[in-house]
């Protein structure tokens, strides 16, 4: 990924925040006819490496698991706020007029060698995780145990599961850190203005990096 350096994420905190809050992750493979893609929610476990472990499952109609090439590393790509910036947002574009629209944006980047797995108890356990992850926000949380037990076997031999060791990961804050201040201040404003959802969470990201030291 194309990263200048005012807009680089080192922390692997912030990192993992990111890919945890946005857990749909876009899973990148080798194949022999070409690259490969899958939409898929994946889990990150910190504690199971220095830079973690994602695991997630496929479809196993899905021939992604079947033939990617395990010797070229995968790639798991998670996005989150992203929103238009307008230039008549900048203070400073009514001075020269020296501005252009852009998009920002947060993405994070994680490789590694993805490895597979049939074994119904590692299946078992990845969907009673993932499952308690995104359940518990709500007052009745569903759990496997409200389905029949032989219809979750059934599904569990429906699919493949899948881990990603992450090797190397990259982050990329584009939140107009290449602007004045007061250019920066008038993007915000601009977003609030909006007063949409997808404004607003870049409204709030933008403020945070403005923040930092």
């Amino acid at each position: 990924m194309y990263i200048p350096k005012f807009n680089a994420e080192d922390s692997p905190a912030e990192m993992h925040a990111m890919m945890r809050a946005h857990p749909l992750a876009t899973l990148v493979t080798l194949h022999p006819s070409g690259l490969f893609a899958s939409h898929i929610p994946m889990v990150l476990h910190a504690e199971d490496a220095e830079t973690g472990v994602l695991r997630g499952h496929l479809a196993r109609a899905n021939a992604q698991w079947r033939d990617f090439d395990s010797g070229v590393e995968a790639l798991a790509i998670f996005t989150g706020p992203d929103h238009y910036i307008s230039p008549s947002w900048y203070p400073t574009k009514a001075e020269n007029h020296r501005s252009v629209p852009t998009w920002n944006y947060i993405a994070v980047h994680a490789y590694g060698t993805l490895r597979l797995t049939e074994d119904a108890a590692w299946l078992r356990s990845h969907l009673a995780s993932l499952t308690q992850l995104h359940e518990q926000q709500f007052a009745a949380p569903w759990t496997m145990e409200d389905a029949p037990s032989d219809y979750i076997d059934a599904m569990i031999r429906g699919i493949v599961g899948v881990e990603l060791p992450i090797s190397r990961i990259e982050g990329k804050w584009k939140l107009s850190q290449n602007r004045k201040a007061r250019d920066r201040e008038g993007v915000v404003a601009g977003l609030d203005a909006l007063a949409t959802p997808e404004g607003n969470a870049m409204s709030t990201k933008m403020s945070e990096e403005m923040l930092k030291p």
